[in-house]
């Protein structure tokens, strides 16, 4: 019997355009592994939608608030619907860059020192010696990223905008400067490491997904001692939270201090993209995986209770 596979896209996130095109690569390789697929954009009425559609599995192409943070895994749950990537608590906990942080330096992953302060506070004065970042504690793609560097001044006034409509509480976080590289998880294996090279100020949401925006080197041209460092630390990450399915942990790495430099994990995304321009299945076609193969993988791990 063929399976009945609803790719959930869209959303209301501010990452909505990204999942629309996450949800279309799903949909087409889910097609092309031969699943009945019917592609539904995710709204208020979800659990409506959901109830009349009557999938055997969800594959979750949803980025961002409510779709990556617990939320929509809780629903499924609660509909007994079989979904993809992790569960309500590894989402929760990923999507929460604090409370993730908190879980990786429990398992010995390595991490940078950061603050949660509030966005008038962090406009006002330095909370922290430059250079450092200023984040969101919970979104993705690089939205409202912004780095203060050592040479700067006074803090990005951005955040105080009347039109600012991201959270009052943001992360500040000690600047580590060098090379952006990244592993995904796929199941209990680590793939390949990807380094990201960008002509941008950082690897922020255009260098994420226009083209051109990046250059991905695959393998990563570093030592194979920090090659494997970074696998482990990938795995251990994706672990330390609980996770599922597919996931993508970024790092950065300076290569100018120390004998073996400094390696911090900056994230662990339990959602990763699936666009043209994407890492995930870049890495699982170098491991071997065409795309019909890591969908169908995909599609196959789901289940509930995850």
């Amino acid at each position: 019997m063929v399976k009945h596979v609803a790719v959930l896209m869209g959303g209301l996130s501010v990452e909505r355009e990204v999942s629309l095109n996450t949800g279309a690569f799903y949909a087409k390789w889910a097609r092309e592994a031969g699943y009945e697929v019917t592609e539904v954009d995710v709204g208020r009425d979800i659990a409506q939608v959901l109830s009349e559609v009557r999938p055997d599995v969800a594959l979750n192409g949803l980025h961002g608030k409510g779709g990556e943070d617990g939320l929509i895994q809780g629903l499924l749950e609660t509909l007994a619907i079989p979904y993809t990537h992790s569960g309500v608590l590894a989402s929760a906990l990923a999507m929460n860059k604090h409370h993730a942080k908190i879980a990786f330096k429990t398992a010995g992953v390595p991490v940078t020192d950061h603050k949660i302060a509030h966005r008038t506070e962090i406009a006002r004065s330095h909370v922290m010696q430059p250079p450092y970042v200023v984040k969101p504690v919970a979104e993705g793609s690089s939205f409202g990223v912004f780095i203060v560097k050592s040479e700067t001044t006074h803090p990005p006034q951005e955040i105080l905008r009347p039109d600012w409509n991201g959270d009052e509480y943001l992360m500040v976080e000690r600047y580590i400067p060098g090379r952006e590289l990244t592993c995904a998880v796929m199941g209990d294996v680590a793939l390949g490491v990807i380094e990201i090279v960008t002509d941008l100020h950082f690897y922020n949401y255009e260098a994420k997904y226009a083209t051109g925006g990046s250059r991905h080197i695959l393998p990563a041209e570093i030592s194979s001692n920090i090659y494997e460092k970074v696998q482990k630390m990938a795995l251990k990450a994706h672990e330390a939270l609980g996770c599922r399915g597919v996931t993508r942990a970024d790092f950065r790495y300076n290569d100018q201090v120390g004998p073996e430099g400094e390696l911090v994990c900056l994230e662990v995304n339990t959602q990763p993209g699936m666009t043209g321009t994407s890492l995930v299945p870049e890495l699982a076609q170098h491991a071997g995986h065409s795309f019909e193969e890591l969908v169908r993988w995909i599609v196959e791990d789901a289940s509930c209770n995850r």
